[in-house]
């Protein structure tokens, strides 16, 4: 009888697991064939040569950002939409603009801050932006966008 109930739980905590990664595996799927179909986009319009990383950035309009490098050695940024139009592409050099970590550094000046949550780079009405979301000391959801070109701020939503 003690066979049996030990068999029964890891049998459950075994198909537990598996339907778990399943369904991760599944919900993921759609933002993985995304990014790689914005990935093959840029390298097949030549505007990167190399690329290092992507990723979903869902703002006004849904972008896949990709980073890289070109084939002079500049790193940039394209903003490939989800549509994949060519035309709608839009590319930022990384030179002409703050980086990541000078965004968070104006960010944390300003404002107090539990956990960021994560910081990208989208594309947005005013041109490209960071957006860094995080949890502020009462414990409530914040987004704050910062200009890309000159880290000013350009919207924050706050107390979600």
């Amino acid at each position: 009888m003690k066979n049996w109930l030990i068999f029964g739980v890891v049998f459950i905590l075994s198909l537990s697991l598996v339907i778990s990664v399943i369904v991760l595996w599944k919900a993921t799927a759609p933002f993985n064939d995304i990014e790689q179909q914005a990935e093959e986009l840029a390298l097949d319009t030549k505007a990167l040569a190399n690329i290092s990383e992507s990723y979903v950035y869902n703002g006004n309009k849904p972008y896949v950002t990709v980073f890289g490098v070109d084939e002079y050695g500049k790193e940039k940024a394209i903003f490939v939409p989800i549509s994949l139009e060519v035309k709608a592409m839009q590319e930022v050099y990384l030179q002409d603009g703050i980086s990541e970590q000078q965004a968070l550094t104006a960010f944390h000046d300003e404002t107090s801050v539990k956990k960021v949550l994560h910081t990208k780079l989208g594309f947005e009405e005013p041109g490209a932006v960071w957006e860094i979301t995080y949890m502020s000391e009462s414990g409530s959801l914040n987004y704050v966008y910062l200009l890309f070109k000159d880290g000013q701020w350009w919207k924050r939503i706050l107390n979600l």
